[in-house]
């Protein structure tokens, strides 16, 4: 029988091997599936995208059945169910949590109060991609990055479409293989379009601008379009490899 454990922190770097580099990041509440062992390490294979790496044994628990979801680009956990109680910790968007009981204001959960009015359904769904995309704008970029803390241009594309319930890889240039489909060059660009570079993709804002994670600003950031492929492709990345509407 397969062993399904969930993330007990806030954020936890799912590592390329044990103490190796982060390739993306678990949220709390993220399920994993166990695929080995390695000293103190887990091998592990992330249930919301299949992404395989590996985590250290003490973030991790076993898992439980979530009753809600983070629906603000952060939140926090008190110590006690009044806004000037301790801050226990920070959740980024789209953590899960399970209660344990609730005042009029706050959902009691095993890591403090949170408040009622950062909190929906778990198994809810937000309904456009792009408005959750638009949240995490000034998020400090971040290689691997999948939280308020820091995300990558991957990150970004993947928070917006999995909290509209649409599948989504971790990696750029899986993204461009998995999600939407290819439209001809030429082709005018419109909200919610994703352009691919080799190594990079974006969000097509509206047909002008661009909405992506970048190390050129560090940051989720807005650009002008025909300027930002102008720019990339005078950096080396090279042209757009894919246009892709969903």
């Amino acid at each position: 029988m397969t062993e399904r454990l969930q993330i007990a922190k806030p954020v936890v770097d799912l590592l390329r091997a044990p103490d190796g580099p982060r390739d993306r990041q678990l949220l709390l509440g993220d399920t994993c599936e166990v695929i080995g062992h390695d000293g103190a390490w887990i091998n592990v294979r992330a249930a919301k995208d299949g992404y395989k790496g590996f985590v250290p044994q003490d973030v991790i628990a076993k898992a439980q059945v979530p009753t809600h979801r983070i629906n603000t680009l952060a939140t926090h956990a008190y110590a006690d169910a009044n806004m000037k109680s301790p801050d226990l910790l920070s959740l980024s968007f789209g953590s899960l949590i399970t209660a344990k009981g609730e005042s009029d204001a706050f959902v009691e959960t095993e890591f403090g109060h949170i408040p009622k009015q950062h909190l929906v359904a778990a198994d809810s769904l937000e309904s456009d991609p792009i408005a959750v995309a638009k949240m995490f704008l000034g998020t400090p970029y971040l290689w691997g990055g999948n939280s308020r803390l820091g995300l990558d241009c991957s990150g970004l594309i993947q928070v917006g479409l999995l909290a509209c319930g649409i599948p989504c890889p971790g990696d750029s240039g899986d993204q461009e293989c998995a999600v939407g489909q290819a439209l001809p060059a030429g082709t005018s660009p419109q909200q919610g379009d994703l352009l691919f570079w080799k190594g990079h993709v974006a969000w097509v804002y509206d047909a002008a601008t661009l909405l992506h994670a970048n190390a050129h600003h560090m940051a989720v950031r807005f650009e002008p379009l025909r300027p930002a492929i102008a720019r990339i492709e005078a950096q080396g990345d090279g042209s757009v490899t894919s246009h892709k509407r969903l």
